[in-house]
C-alpha cells in the first residue's frame, strides 16, 4: 500500500523547514560566532520566553536569482511573534549569515507584514538589526522596501513601543528606521551605525576616522545622542530590552504594568536631609535623590552617558512605573543646554505617549550661556522641552529640591505650564535669577558708589538670599502646593500619583502640533 500523499507532503515540509533553519552557509555561521555574535534565531531564543516563538514567513524566498541556491528560505530575516514575561511581542531578527543581512524585496515584505501585525494587535515591535543595508543587486526595489519600513515606523509611533537593537552593522538608509523608533540599544565594539562609512568620509572630507570612532556604540552613547542604552555583550543587551519592557504598556490604550513590590509606600527617606550641601554652589548627585525615593532603589537610566547635566529614566513608585527627570548638579551645575533639553524633551514625549506619569526633580541655575549655545539654537532646543511638558497630559509632579531660577525653572514642569502638583523642599530657591547676578543688575549704581563695593555686595547678596532664595513666597502665591520635609518625599509623591491616577485631560482637536524642531 502506497504512503498517504499527506505524509509525503509532511516529509517535504520538514525538508524545506530544515533548509530554512540552516539558510546560511556553515562558513558564515562560524564567522558570526567567532566575532562573539549570536545567530538571528539564537537572539530570539534569548529574548523571548522559552518555547513561545512562532515563526512566520519561514518559507519565503526571493524572486531574484537564477537557481534555488541563490534563493535561500527566510531571505535573511526571521520574523514572528512570542512573549516576554508572558506579554505578547512581535519581532524581526536580521540574519547576517544570509546575504550579509542585506535587505531585498522579500526581506522587506516580511518586515512590513510583522510591523502591520504588531500595530493591529497593539503589541511592542522589536527589531534586531544586523545587516549590510540595501541589497545592491535588487536595486530600487530595496529602496522601496526601506520606504515601507520608515512609513510604518511613523504610523506606529506613539501607538506601540518600537525598540531597535543594533547588533552589527547598520549603515546608509538602514539607520533611519532605528532613528524613528522609541529606543535604540547597541553593543560595545560590535554595533555600528552611520550614514556614510569611514572610507566615504575620508574621500569626501579628508577626515581620517575609524569605524568605532565614527559609528560605534561609545560615540553614539556619548556624543551624538543616538544610542539610548549600551551593553557590553549581546546577552546583557537583550536582557536590558526585557527589563525596559517591564516599564512600558503594550500600547497607548493600556496602562503601564503594575508590579507588587516589598517597599513600603509610607517609608521615609531621612538620608535626603544630609544630601543637600550647606553651600548652594556645591554639587551633589541627583541620582541619589532618585534612588532614595523610588521602589527598592531601582532606576533604569535613559541616555546615561549623553547630556549628563540632566538625568532621565524609569522607576516604580508603589509598584507603578514612572518616568523621572532631574537636573544633575554634578555635571555643568545642572544647567539646561541644547543636548539636555533635547534628551529630556524626547523622554517626556515618550512617557506621555505611553501613559507613564512624570516626576520632575528641579535644581536648575538657568540655561547655559555662550555664543556656541546661542548660535546652536538653544532658544529652539530649549523650547522643545517646554513644548513637551506643556503637551503632556499624563499625571505630572514637580519637586523643587534647590535652585529654580528664571525661564529654566518654568521649563522644568512648573505649575504655570500644567504640572498637577508642585512640591518644594525648604532648601528650594525660586527666583528670577541667582543672588549674585540679581544684585549686580539691580544695585549697579549703589555698588559703583559704595566705599567698599565688595562688602556692600556681600550684604546685598545676603539680603536677596533671605528674601527670595526660599520657597515661601512661591507657596504664599500658590505656585508651590506644599513645602515638605525631604524625608517625606516618597510618601508625598506616591500619595500624589495615587490621587492623579484618575486624571483625564484632552488637548484641543488638531491634526498635530508643530514642535519647534
Amino acid at each position: 500500500m502506497s504512503e498517504h500523499p499527506l505524509r509525503e507532503r509532511l516529509a517535504e515540509l520538514s525538508k524545506r523547514k530544515d533548509e530554512a533553519l540552516h539558510a546560511g552557509p556553515e562558513r558564515a555561521v562560524q564567522r558570526q560566532h567567532e566575532k562573539g555574535k549570536l545567530l538571528a534565531r539564537e537572539r530570539i531564543e534569548h529574548l523571548l520566553d522559552p518555547g513561545s516563538f512562532h515563526e512566520l514567513d519561514m518559507l519565503s524566498r526571493s524572486r531574484a536569482g537564477e537557481t534555488d541556491d541563490d534563493r535561500p528560505y527566510t531571505d535573511g530575516v526571521i520574523t514572528g511573534f512570542g512573549t516576554i514575561d508572558g506579554r505578547k511581542v512581535c519581532v524581526f531578527s536580521q540574519d547576517f549569515t544570509v546575504f550579509g543581512g542585506a535587505l531585498g524585496e522579500t526581506f522587506a515584505a516580511k518586515i512590513h507584514k510583522i510591523m502591520d501585525l504588531a500595530l493591529k494587535i497593539g503589541a511592542p515591535m522589536i527589531g534586531l538589526n544586523d545587516g549590510a543595508g540595501a541589497r545592491i543587486q535588487e536595486g530600487v526595489v530595496s529602496l522601496d522596501g526601506y520606504g515601507g519600513i520608515f512609513y510604518r515606523n511613523v504610523v506606529a509611533s506613539g501607538v506601540i513601543p518600537q525598540i531597535s537593537v543594533v547588533l552589527g552593522p547598520c549603515a546608509g538608509g538602514a539607520v533611519y528606521s532605528p532613528a524613528m523608533t522609541d529606543f535604540i540599544f547597541m553593543v560595545r565594539n560590535s554595533s555600528h551605525m552611520f550614514i556614510t562609512g569611514p572610507d566615504v568620509v575620508r574621500s569626501v572630507t579628508g577626515e581620517d576616522v575609524t569605524l568605532e570612532e565614527l559609528g560605534g556604540a561609545g560615540s553614539h552613547a556619548t556624543k551624538s545622542g543616538v544610542a539610548t542604552f549600551v551593553s557590553d555583550d549581546e546577552k546583557s543587551c537583550l536582557d536590558d530590552v526585557k527589563y525596559l519592557l517591564g516599564f512600558l504598556p503594550s500600547n497607548n490604550l493600556e496602562e503601564p504594568p503594575h508590579e507588587v513590590v516589598d517597599d513600603d509606600p509610607e517609608r521615609t527617606c531621612p538620608e535626603l536631609l544630609d544630601l543637600i550641601p550647606a553651600s548652594p554652589n556645591q554639587p551633589y548627585d541627583m541620582k541619589k535623590v532618585i534612588t532614595a525615593v523610588v521602589d527598592e532603589g531601582d532606576f533604569f537610566e535613559y541616555f546615561p552617558s549623553w547630556a549628563r547635566n540632566i538625568v532621565c529614566g524609569f522607576a516604580r513608585l508603589d509598584g507603578h512605573p514612572v518616568g523621572i527627570v532631574g537636573n544633575q548638579p554634578m555635571a555643568l551645575a545642572g544647567v539646561l543646554d541644547i543636548d539636555s533639553s533635547e534628551k529630556a524633551a524626547r523622554f517626556v514625549r515618550t512617557c506621555d505617549a505611553f501613559n507613564i506619569p512624570l516626576l520632575t526633580f528641579v535644581d536648575v541655575p538657568g540655561f547655559l550661556p555662550g555664543v556656541d549655545q546661542e548660535y546652536g539654537g538653544i532658544i529652539r532646543h530649549g523650547a522643545k522641552l517646554l513644548y513637551a511638558y506643556c503637551e503632556s497630559t499624563v499625571p505630572r509632579i514637580q519637586v523643587v529640591v534647590r535652585k529654580a531660577y528664571g525661564g529654566a525653572y518654568v521649563v522644568m514642569d512648573s505649575k504655570s505650564i500644567g504640572s498637577d502638583l508642585c512640591l518644594a523642599w525648604p532648601s528650594a530657591e525660586l527666583a528670577v535669577m541667582g543672588p549674585q547676578g540679581a544684585v549686580e543688575i539691580t544695585n549697579r549704581r549703589e555698588l559703583a558708589e559704595a566705599a567698599d563695593p565688595v562688602a556692600r555686595k556681600a550684604e546685598l547678596v545676603d539680603e536677596y538670599t533671605e528674601r527670595f532664595a526660599n520657597p515661601f513666597i512661591a507657596a504664599e502665591r500658590g505656585y508651590i502646593d506644599d513645602v515638605i520635609d525631604p524625608a517625606d518625599t516618597r510618601r508625598k509623591v506616591i500619595a500624589g500619583f495615587e490621587l492623579l491616577r484618575s486624571k483625564r485631560e484632552e488637548l484641543p482637536r488638531r491634526k498635530h502640533g508643530n514642535v519647534p524642531l
